[in-house]
């Protein structure tokens, strides 16, 4: 296990000194970024886009900025809301410019750095990527990349960011993107109650129901929902009802591939106390819906994940005790410095 970690708290003391001098006698300070000692390897490779103080605080600024939107509102901040985990909680489908509904629940964003594809269908597989679909589609932020970089070329907070930022400091779409990517990168969530169990540390003891549902969770659930990131980074169908209003095939929108009709990347479960409603569709909205699907609700649908089929019986069958050690269990993963960091809040 690696011995060092990573605290949200302690890489912002560099975030807290600000400079008073000018653009020509300021450094921008590298942030040194730590793996957390339980998670695994970072997916990213920072080597050209390095962390630092200016691109964080950038990244930041244009991630809350609704100008980058038609209607000069829905930012990349609107739909994802920190105390709910970067979620846009209690909607199921996430609403943009004009009212606009998509047919996805917006997913939270977190570790993104460990995650090597992106949204319910993996349409991104680099985190400098992932941004332009949201900020182009006409449901979502509807923006125009030509407009955007002449906003931020005439506003005179992002030509001091972007030449503090970037060594060019140029304003064009690709160090935007990189100043986002820098953003969301640090957008780590690893000091839950559970983190602290994992690396032995202090405020880290979990109840006995709690460690039972770890148990029932390592023998269950763990083969899909794979390391303390818990994703396995996969797309897989796990036996939803279609919904022919919608017919949503998931992976097969970016693949094309009919073995990958009706999947969909299997998502972390950090902060899931937070970020209901639940699935692609957002179609449940507690936990205990979520854990009758797997129990009772599975159904044979094109593509069903072989782990969800047994002889004679679809699912995986839980007992209602396990299902209330596995929320306990559950609610173990919420990382309340992440949710009220006031470091990733809006200016």
């Amino acid at each position: 296990m690696k011995k060092t970690y990573f605290c949200v708290l302690s890489v912002f003391l560099f975030l807290s000194c600000t400079s008073d001098k000018d653009d020509t006698e300021y450094q921008n300070i590298p942030i040194e970024y730590q793996v957390p000692s339980n998670f695994p390897s970072l997916a990213y490779n920072m080597a050209d886009n390095p962390l630092t103080e200016k691109g964080f605080e950038l990244g930041k600024k244009i991630f809350y900025d609704g100008r980058l939107a038609s209607d000069g509102v829905v930012s990349c901040g609107f739909c994802h809301i920190q105390e709910d985990a970067f979620t846009h909680h209690g909607h199921t489908f996430s609403h943009g410019v004009g009212d606009g509904v998509g047919v996805r629940n917006a997913p939270p964003i977190q570790n993104m750095a460990y995650q090597t594809q992106f949204f319910w269908d993996g349409a991104a597989d680099h985190i400098e990527l992932l941004s332009m679909a949201p900020i182009s589609n006409e449901l979502e932020m509807n923006g125009n990349i030509i407009d955007i970089i002449n906003m931020m070329k005439n506003d005179s907070a992002y030509k001091k960011l972007y030449k503090q930022a970037f060594t060019n400091g140029e304003i064009n779409s690709e160090n935007m993107l990189k100043a986002l990517a820098q953003f969301m990168t640090v957008l780590t969530s690893s000091n839950s109650r559970f983190d602290k169990y994992r690396r032995n540390e202090l405020g880290g003891a979990l109840t006995a129901q709690e460690l039972a549902g770890y148990a029932v969770f390592n023998q269950k659930c763990a083969s899909c929902h794979e390391t303390d990131i818990f994703t396995d980074n996969s797309f897989r169908n796990n036996g939803l009802p279609i919904n022919p209003s919608i017919n949503d095939k998931g992976r097969y929108r970016v693949t094309g591939l009919d073995e990958d009709k009706y999947k969909f990347k299997v998502p972390s479960l950090r902060n899931i106390e937070k970020t209901a409603p639940y699935m692609h569709d957002g179609r449940f909205y507690t936990l205990d819906a979520v854990l009758d699907h797997y129990d009772s609700g599975v159904t044979q649908t094109q593509n069903l994940d072989p782990s969800l089929q047994h002889t004679g019986a679809l699912g995986i069958p839980l007992s209602s005790s396990e299902k209330a050690q596995l929320i306990a269990f559950l609610k173990t993963l919420t990382d309340n410095e992440f949710l009220s960091n006031p470091k990733f809040a809006e200016f």
